[in-house]
C-alpha cells in the first residue's frame, strides 16, 4: 500500500479533516516524527491511524498499544494528561520497553485526546534531541488545541457512525515540499550529482533506494538499475548486518546526521553517511583510505557506533528469557548469565533490596569475599550502589578517576577502571540494583546508557513478578502442606508409608492428597485425590474434600455413599474445579476390602503370594462434574501380607508418556517387595517416577500392607 497524501485523505475518509489537522500540528511543533492514534468505543487498545516523519516499517511495534502497557500514549491516556519524556535516559528509566528499541537521542510527548464523553485516542509527537529540555507555553497550548478539534471530530465521527481506522494499515503522511523545481532544474540537479566523485544516495524513510548517481553504483559494485526500489541491507550480502539498518532507524528517528565504515569484498572499506530530512535520507559514500583505517585503529575505542549483531542476538534472547522467567532465581541467573558476555564485563553484580538493606543475589567476576561487605548494607549508607537506589537515577563512572572523586573511600576491585550503577525499579519501588564493571576505560555512550537503563527497568519488572510469584508459591505450598496429614495414626494390624513430591516445573502447588483414618478397633480408611489446577484455590479445595472423606469415614460411611456425599457438597459449592479420588475402607477384623473410585488411576496391590497387578475397577465421574454421579463398589480379601499402592497422576503421567505402561512397570518394584520396608518402597517408587516423569506434576503415593 502506497503512502497516503494528505490532500488524498480528506476527500477519501471521513478522517480528512483530522489527519489534515494532524499534517499541520507536526509542521506547527517541528516534530521529527507524530503518530496519531484513536481508541474505538468499547476498545481497550489504541491504534495507530496516522504517522508522519517516519514508516509503517519503523512504526510497526507501536501500531497497537494496550491501555495497560507501559508505553507513553498509554500512560497519557490513563492518567487523562500531558506526558513528556525530556532525555533518551528518562525514556530508558520510565518505559524500558519503548527505550530498548528506540536506543536514539529523542525527546517526545504524548497527550491523549479527551472529550466530556471520554477518551478517543491520542498522540505522540517525537523531537531531536536539541530540543529543549521542556516544552514551551506555546507548543503545550498547540497541542492541547489539537487535541481538543481531534476529540470533538472523532465524537462526531462516532455518532454518525463513521468508522475510525477507515484503513486496514496506518496512513502515512508525505513532507510537505516547500517548492518543487522544474525541469530544467531537476536535470541541472542530476548532472551536478553525477559528476561527483563521491557517492551519493537518497533513501526514503521506508530505506528504500530512491535515486543514486553512477559513483555509488560503482562503489556499491551493482548496477543503478539493480539496487532503485530496494533497501541496501536486504540487496546486499555484505551490507546485511545491524549496523546499516540501525544507522537508517537512528538517522529517522533522531534527526541527526550518523556514519560507519563498512567492508565490502574482496578489499574495499567504504563510509556511509547519513544525513536525515523530513522526506527521506541524503547518504554520502567514499572510500575509505588505508590511511584512515590504520587511524580509526590507532584512535582509543568510542563506542559511539551501534551493538554488534552477537549483542544484539543476545539481549534479544535475554528479554525473552526474562517475559518467561518464573522465580527470583530463574532471573537473578539469566541476568548474571547473559549480561556479562552482552556488554563484554569483567564484573556484574545483582543486589536485591529487602527490608532496608542491600542482600546480594549473584555476582560474576568478583570473590565471594570482596561482595560480603555490601551484604545487609542498610540502604540509608553513602555508597555507590545505595545512592544509585535512592535516587533512582543510573550513574556511570567513566574512570577510576570518576569514581574516585565521587567516591573516595569506596573499595575498588582490582584493576576495575568504570563502572555502571542501574537501580531496579518497578511501579515506583526499588527493587535492587545491577552493577556492571570494567577493567579499561568505557566511555558509555548514551545510546548504550539509554539500552542499559532499559534493560535494568526490564530486569526491574521481571524481578518483582518473580518475587510475587515466589511469595504466592511459598503461601500455596505452605497452605498444602499444612493441609496433609503430618503424621499418619497407629493402626494395629497395618504398616503404613506415604509420600509427598512437590513438582518442579514452576507450577504454583498442587491439590494432591492423602489420609489415613483409623475409624474402628479393626477399621481404616485410605484416601487420595487430585483436585484440578496448581493454585491456592486448589489447594484450598483440596482441605474441603479431605476434611469431608475423614468425616464421612469415622461415621463408617460407606466407599460409595462417601463419595457420592463428597461429590454432593462439591458441586453445591461450584467451585469450577474437578476432584479424583480413591478411597478404600479396609476391615481388618474381617480381611476384605471395599473400595470406589472417582475417576482416580486404579490401586496397585500385592498379593501375599508376591503376584502384583493393577486393580481394575469400575469408574465414576470426578467430583464436581454432576450432582447426581454414582460411584460402584469393589470388594477384594485383604489377607495378611497384601500391599496396596495409592497413588496420584504424577507417578505415572507425563507427556507422551503411556500411561498403562508406566503403571505396568511399577508392579516390577512391587512384586519383590516380600518383606521390604514401605519406606524403601515408598522412595524406589517415587525416584523411579522423578527418573521417568521428571517432576511435570505433584506426586502423592500412599502405600499400606496388612501385617496381621
Amino acid at each position: 500500500m502506497s503512502p497516503v497524501h494528505r490532500d488524498d485523505v480528506r476527500t477519501t475518509t471521513g478522517m480528512g479533516p483530522l489527519v489534515g489537522l494532524f499534517g499541520r500540528l507536526g509542521r506547527d511543533l517541528d516534530a521529527s516524527v507524530g503518530m496519531l492514534y484513536v481508541l474505538p468505543p468499547g476498545e481497550r487498545v489504541l491504534q495507530l491511524l496516522a504517522m508522519s516523519g517516519t514508516s509503517r516499517r519503523i512504526a510497526a511495534p507501536w501500531v497497537r498499544v494496550g491501555l495497560a502497557d507501559a508505553a507513553p500514549v498509554a500512560e497519557a491516556v490513563r492518567e487523562r494528561r500531558l506526558v513528556w519524556v525530556n532525555s533518551p535516559t528518562e525514556l530508558a528509566r520510565r518505559f524500558p520497553r519503548v527505550g530498548l528499541m528506540v536506543p536514539y537521542d529523542i525527546l517526545l510527548a504524548a497527550a491523549p485526546i479527551t472529550t466530556e464523553e471520554g477518551v478517543w485516542g491520542a498522540i505522540c509527537m517525537v523531537w531531536p534531541i536539541w530540543h529543549p529540555p521542556q516544552l514551551s507555553a506555546g507548543e503545550r497550548e498547540t497541542s492541547a488545541t489539537f487535541c481538543r478539534r481531534a476529540g470533538r471530530l472523532l465524537e462526531q465521527a462516532a455518532r454518525r457512525g463513521e468508522p475510525l481506522l477507515p484503513g486496514a494499515e496506518p496512513m502515512v503522511l508525505p513532507a510537505v515540499r516547500t517548492s518543487t523545481p522544474d525541469p530544467a532544474e531537476a536535470l541541472a540537479a542530476y548532472d551536478f550529482a553525477e559528476r561527483l566523485p563521491t557517492g551519493c544516495a537518497s533513501l526514503d524513510l521506508d530505506g528504500r533506494i530512491t535515486f543514486l548517481n553512477s559513483a555509488a553504483a560503482e562503489l556499491l559494485g551493482q548496477h543503478t538499475s539493480d539496487l532503485l526500489g530496494t533497501r541496501p541491507w536486504e540487496r546486499l550480502p555484505w551490507l546485511d548486518d545491524p549496523t546499516f539498518e540501525d544507522r537508517y532507524r537512528a538517522a529517522v528517528i533522531s534527526r541527526q546526521p550518523t556514519a560507519f565504515i563498512a567492508w565490502r569484498p574482496p578489499d574495499r572499506r567504504l563510509s556511509f553517511h547519513f544525513y536525515p530530512a523530513s522526506n527521506g535520507i541524503s547518504v554520502r559514500i567514499a572510500p575509505v583510505t588505508e590511511a584512515k583505517v590504520m587511524e580509526e585503529r590507532a584512535a582509543p575505542p568510542r563506542g559511539q557506533g551501534p551493538m554488534g549483531a552477537s549483542t544484539l542476538y543476545q539481549l534479544m534472547h535475554l528479554a525473552a528469557t526474562l517475559s518467561e522467567a518464573v522465580g527470583v532465581r530463574d532471573v537473578v541467573d539469566q541476568v548474571a548469565d547473559q549480561l556479562v558476555p552482552a556488554f563484554e564485563a569483567e564484573g556484574l553484580a545483582l543486589l536485591t533490596a529487602e527490608e532496608g538493606r542491600l542482600h546480594v543475589a549473584a555476582h560474576r567476576g568478583y570473590t565471594t569475599e570482596f561482595m560480603a561487605r555490601f551484604e545487609g548494607v542498610p540502604l540509608s549508607a553513602a555508597t555507590p550502589p545505595t545512592q544509585a537506589l535512592a535516587t533512582g537515577t543510573p550513574r556511570f563512572f567513566t574512570s577510576f578517576g570518576d569514581f574516585q572523586r565521587a567516591y573516595p573511600e569506596a573499595p575498588r576491585y582490582g584493576d576495575r577502571d568504570a563502572w555502571a550503577f542501574l537501580p531496579l525499579i518497578a511501579s515506583g519501588r526499588p527493587i535492587g540494583l545491577l552493577t556492571l564493571s570494567y577493567d579499561r576505560a568505557r566511555p558509555f555512550p548514551l545510546a548504550e546508557r539509554a539500552i542499559l537503563t532499559s534493560l535494568a527497568g526490564l530486569i526491574a519488572q521481571a524481578l518483582d513478578r518473580a518475587h510475587l510469584y515466589d511469595a504466592t508459591r511459598h503461601l500455596a505450598r505452605t497452605l498444602q502442606t499444612g493441609l496433609l496429614p503430618q503424621d499418619l495414626p497407629e493402626v494395629p494390624g497395618l504398616e503404613v508409608a506415604a509420600r509427598y513430591r512437590p513438582s518442579g516445573h514452576g507450577q504454583d502447588t498442587g491439590g494432591d492428597f492423602y489420609d489415613l483414618i483409623h475409624c474402628g478397633s479393626t477399621c481404616a480408611a485410605l484416601a487420595i485425590g487430585d483436585v484440578q489446577g496448581h493454585n491456592v484455590q486448589a489447594a484450598a479445595l483440596m482441605g474441603q474434600v479431605r476434611t469431608a472423606v475423614h468425616a464421612h469415614a469415622t461415621a463408617h460411611t460407606s466407599p460409595s455413599r462417601t463419595l457420592t456425599r463428597t461429590n454432593r457438597l462439591l458441586t453445591d459449592l461450584n467451585a469450577g474445579l474437578f476432584t479424583s479420588c480413591l478411597y478404600a475402607h479396609l476391615d481388618l477384623g474381617r480381611h476384605r476390602a471395599r473400595l470406589a473410585t472417582a475417576g482416580h488411576p486404579p490401586p496397585l496391590i500385592r498379593h501375599p503370594d508376591g503376584r502384583a497387578e493393577v486393580l481394575r475397577m469400575p469408574p465414576g465421574l470426578l467430583l464436581g462434574v454432576a450432582p447426581d454421579g454414582e460411584y460402584p463398589m469393589t470388594r477384594i480379601p485383604l489377607s495378611a501380607g497384601t500391599v496396596l499402592v495409592l497413588y496420584t497422576d504424577g507417578l505415572v503421567e507425563a507427556p507422551g508418556v503411556d500411561i498403562e505402561r508406566s503403571t505396568t512397570d511399577l508392579l516390577r518394584y512391587l512384586a519383590p517387595a516380600g518383606d521390604r520396608s514401605l519406606d524403601d518402597l515408598a522412595d524406589t517408587l517415587v525416584d523411579h517416577a522423578l527418573r521417568t516423569t521428571p517432576g511435570n506434576d505433584d506426586i502423592a503415593l500412599l502405600i499400606a500392607r496388612v501385617t496381621g
